[in-house]
This record gives C-alpha cells, structure tokens and sequence, in this order.
C-alpha cells in the first residue's frame, strides 16, 4: 500500500495524461494502467471553460485521485498561484510542485521549490515536489514537510532511465517518506529498476504516451513497477565473483 499524505493506494503507478495522439487513446491508456492517480498540469487545463474538451470529461473522477501539477511555473510565487487556481476548481489539495529552472534541461529550481513547497504546506496542501537527484535537497524538502519526494531519473521526456543511481539510492535510503521517481523513464526495465531500488512509486508520461501503441505501453508499466516492487520485497541474492551451484552437491556419489 502506498501512503502519502492521508491518501492510501494499491497501485504504485501515477500516470500522466499529456501528449497523448487522442483522447479515446488516453482513456484506453489510464484504464489498462490501473493506476489510481492521474497527473495534469493545471495551465493545459481549461477548468473554468466548460465549453472546451478535456480527458477529464471522458472518465470515471470516483475511481481516481487528482494530482494537478504547476507546470509552467518558474517562480515561487507562480506555482503557488497555480496550485491554489487548482484547489479552488475543486480538483484536489493534493499537489505536484514543478517549478523550472532551465528551459533548456527543464530541470527544476531547488530554491524557488524549496519556497513553493513551504507555503503551499503552510496553506494545508499536500506537497509533492519535483526535484533533481540532489540528496540534500530531498532531505531539506522532507524537513519542511512535505508527503512525498519526487526526483528524477533523469531530464523530463529524454527516455535516458536512471542515469545517476547511486544518488537515487541515497535519496531512497534517508527518505522517511514516500520517494517517487519521477521523470526521464523509457521502458518498462527502467521503471521495474526503480522499483528494486527500493523506490515507492513511478510517475511515467511521456514513456507511455510517446509509444508506438501508448495502451500496450501502459499495461508493460503496470507490470514492470508490480513486479520491481515484489522483487525488493522479496529482497535478492548476493552478487558473487564466482559461479555457486544451483543444485545441493552433498551426499552425490562419483561412480
């Protein structure tokens, strides 16, 4: 079960709905999924225009938790303004910070998030930033407060995997909340990766909505985190320099 905040989940998968070729295959994808929570970013959204199209209109809102993000966001100051357009259309409390740097990485301002997570935990939100890798950074953001981490594994939409593993794994290991890795997955192997690692969710967009066949996409994801997140529990045998025999060699007689 995946806990952040008050929120309780089975499914260990938050699924983005950008970028998707149509919205019949959107649906298709979020429903083969599984997942139990649905990422957007408010800006792309028209929620006060109820005469323009959205995907939201297309599901079943009982099924799901909505986690609006503040994509767009470069300042403080817009992403919190963005969050709380968010919470007033009624959508959730529940937030992604996103606030960008860079646009040409788009990796994420660690002072301006650090400013946006901290009033929106003070206006009552839960508070999901986006981060870097960077371990202290985490560790200041779980200091504050805030319900979960959410680094990536590397630049939003490059399909590169985890390109640093070893601050993942500090990140994962000094976390007393959830960590989700979020950003830069490609395949299925990069997200059941994550998941032995010890990581407690993936969130994937791009991954899925930029396959070939996004649906067939969707179910590998599914699939892969499941079974990352039984292999870590299950926990995996030492590696060793040399071969060890599989089958028990006593009381085997030489004739």
């Amino acid at each position: 079960m995946l806990q952040i905040g008050n929120y309780k989940f089975k499914s260990r998968l938050l699924l983005g709905t950008g970028k998707y070729p149509n919205f019949d295959i959107q649906k298709q994808a979020v429903e083969v999924s599984d997942t139990e929570v649905l990422t957007f970013s408010v800006r792309r959204m028209n929620i006060f225009e109820p005469s323009q199209p959205n995907f939201l209109e297309l599901l079943d809102l009982d099924k799901y938790t909505l986690l609006p993000n503040t994509a767009g966001a470069k300042t403080a100051e817009e992403a919190v303004r963005t969050a709380k357009l968010a919470k007033a259309s009624g959508l959730c409390d529940m937030i992604k910070v996103e606030v960008i740097g860079c646009q040409k990485t788009l990796l994420p301002d660690p002072i301006e998030t650090l400013k946006a997570s901290e009033e929106l935990l003070k206006e009552g939100f839960t508070v999901l930033p986006y981060t870097s890798d960077d371990v202290l950074l985490a560790k200041r953001l779980e200091e504050l407060g805030c319900h979960a981490i959410m680094p990536g594994a590397s630049p939003i939409g490059s399909g590169q995997g985890i390109i640093n593993p070893l601050n993942l794994k500090f990140i994962i290991e000094q976390a007393n909340i959830p960590v989700i890795v979020d950003a830069g997955i490609g395949t299925p192997s990069d997200a059941a990766i994550a998941m032995e690692m010890g990581a407690d969710g993936v969130l994937l967009n791009t991954a899925v909505s930029g396959a070939k066949n996004p649906v067939q996409m969707a179910k590998a994801m599914k699939l892969a985190i499941e079974a990352g997140r039984l292999g870590y529990e299950a926990g995996r045998i030492p590696k060793k320099q040399y071969a060890s025999a599989s089958s028990p060699t006593e009381g085997i007689s030489i004739g």
